[in-house]
């Protein structure tokens, strides 16, 4: 019960934050469309056998008001027809608010830079948690919550109705419904919940193997492993149909045992009203209200079956995504610099997460406003980290860090299947056509642009698929440009390209940089030369800091891979 509630609670407490009166709305009027169809149906059967009873004598007849129970009951049916609209659409609306906002707010934190890494390593899992899992999210308030306190709230009308026939066959009726209605959900949930965590499981599974089908069937074709990855989704499938199985077979049980509970209280309602009215304790319209009362009141139970079901499916859901929901976003952030300086760091330590080693170690640096600093090292000195560090991407161990907003250029290039101009207002949602095309142009792209039949729209495939490796490294070049900060920060931005085009594009780049700080992690000479000051990096240490015109500085340059 304690972990159900640590898991609940983050994602009720988000429920009632979004849309509480809608939410609080929508359980009103479900519970009143289930107690005016109670009603309705009590009321009627009363009617009907009233009715035919005073047609009996031509006195009673003459004197039998028809007129009130006639109104009554059209009041009770226009009701219950308006507030089962009002329930379908305020419970529906707000349920598909609060789970937009909920796939908002977690796309923001795994979006946000600490969680990127996470994101990269398991993206398949974390696409699940954004569809499936907060998709069973809903059945927490449509199926469980609502349903449940409704058919509580039905119960309780349905004994103190039959109870003011006879206080005890009120109490009994109310405690058999109560204990044997919510019993038997709970006990199918309790079945259900091992079932649904493999079916859950499973699709997961499946989802991941098929992604991986699909992307690397290259891959497995040259290691001759395409069947096996066939046989592995054929696995997975076939243990999504045997937990489906499972969950069908509970819920047929649990539709039979209903189906037995609700006959056997209908016969025992019958006895109990023949009995009193035997007794003269209640008349014959009475008692056809009573059983038609009691057979009404059994309904919303019913409908606990398919949540119950589903609860422990959502009972995963929530519990997977609570952790999220409930962490402090403690997200870092560098703090500003002294107004001269781009960006400070004073004895920084980082450490990558299960890291034996710290990534960087006591690191010192202070660049200022308009420095052209280059990072060079082996790889796994520790340049990627520090680049990482003053994006925010990672927080610091010990140690003070301070940098301007900075733009991150990685050496890989992030283009996504959209439209040229869809790529490019990443940067600048704001931005015009006019600089848009400033951008391309800046970044010597502009005339290939041109020359495409759709321009600005021309639709890219996945991963930018129809530009070339040098197109694709200028659009991202183009994007930087729109990003009007005062820190770049590049990690070997011309890895990969040809000679002709990296010099083209460094010498882009340096136009584009004065007046900004700029740190390059490269271990190629032509980037390095842009530089004001080297930097070189070991182990996570800085062993060794050369200015231009220095001979440490050419030597430095010496010891990079030539252009």
């Amino acid at each position: 019960m304690t972990f159900f509630l640590k898991d609940i609670k983050p994602v009720l407490h988000l429920f009632l934050e979004t849309r509480r009166r809608e939410l609080l709305l929508g359980a009103v009027l479900s519970a009143a469309t289930v107690i005016a169809g109670i009603a309705l149906l009590g009321l009627s059967g009363w009617f009907i056998t009233a009715t035919a009873l005073a047609g009996l004598s031509i006195t009673v007849a003459a004197t039998f008001d028809v007129f009130a129970p006639s109104a009554s009951i059209r009041f009770l049916a226009i009701l219950r027809t308006a507030a089962r609209y009002g329930e379908r659409l305020t419970t529906h609306n707000a349920t598909l608010a609060v789970l937009a906002a909920l796939r908002e707010r977690l796309f923001r934190g795994w979006a946000s830079a600490g969680a990127a890494r996470t994101l990269l390593n398991r993206p398949a899992r974390l696409l699940f948690r954004l569809t499936a899992d907060i998709d069973a999210l809903d059945s927490l308030y449509l199926r469980v919550l609502v349903p449940a306190t409704v058919a509580i709230g039905a119960a309780l009308v349905a004994s103190v109705t039959l109870g003011l026939m006879h206080p005890l066959f009120g109490l009994l009726f109310g405690l058999c419904l109560i204990l044997v209605g919510l019993g038997l959900p709970l006990a199918a949930g309790q079945a259900a919940r091992k079932f649904a965590r493999r079916r859950a499981y499973g699709i997961e599974t499946l989802r991941a193997r098929t992604i991986d089908l699909v992307a690397g069937q290259a891959d497995l074709l040259m290691a001759n492993r395409l069947a096996a990855q066939e046989h592995a989704i054929s696995a997975a499938d076939a243990y999504v149909a045997n937990a489906d199985d499972r969950l069908n077979r509970i819920e047929t049980g649990v539709a039979f045992g209903f189906g037995l509970f609700s006959t056997a209280l209908l016969v025992a309602t019958l006895l109990s009203v023949a009995v009193l009215m035997q007794a003269g304790a209640i008349s014959a319209p009475v008692a056809a209200l009573g059983v038609l009362v009691a057979f009404a009141a059994a309904e919303p139970f019913a409908a606990l079956r398919r949540g119950a079901l589903e609860f422990g499916r959502t009972l995963l859901a929530a519990g997977r995504l609570a952790p999220r929901l409930s962490a402090v976003e403690a997200d870092f952030a560098p703090e500003a610099p002294a107004h001269e300086l781009a960006f400070a760091l004073q004895n920084v330590t980082v450490i990558h997460d299960a890291a034996a080693l710290p990534a960087l170690r006591n690191v010192t640096l202070e660049v200022s406003r308009g420095e052209h600093i280059a990072v060079i090292g082996s790889s796994g000195a520790g340049k990627s980290t520090l680049l990482s560090l003053l994006a925010g991407e990672l927080s610091p161990a010990s140690g003070m860090a301070a940098a301007l907003d900075g733009t991150l250029l990685t050496q890989r290039t992030e283009l996504f299947q959209d439209t040229l101009r869809g790529n490019l207002v990443l940067a600048a949602p704001d931005a015009d056509d006019d600089r848009l095309r400033d951008a391309l142009a800046a970044a010597g792209l502009i005339a290939d642009v041109d020359a495409l039949p759709s321009g600005l729209d021309t639709l890219l495939g996945e991963g930018g698929m129809g530009l070339s490796g040098g197109q694709s490294r200028r659009l991202a070049l183009a994007r930087l440009f729109l990003r009007d900060t005062p820190l770049w920060l590049l990690d070997e931005p011309t890895e990969g390209l040809d000679g002709r085009t990296a010099r083209d594009v460094l010498h882009r780049l340096a136009v584009e940089v004065e007046g900004r700080a700029l740190l390059i992690a490269t271990h190629i000479r032509r980037e390095a030369a842009l530089a004001d000051r080297i930097v070189v990096v070991d182990g996570g240490r800085i062993t060794e800091v050369s200015r231009r015109g220095e001979a440490a500085f050419e030597k430095a340059l010496d010891r990079l891979r030539p252009d």
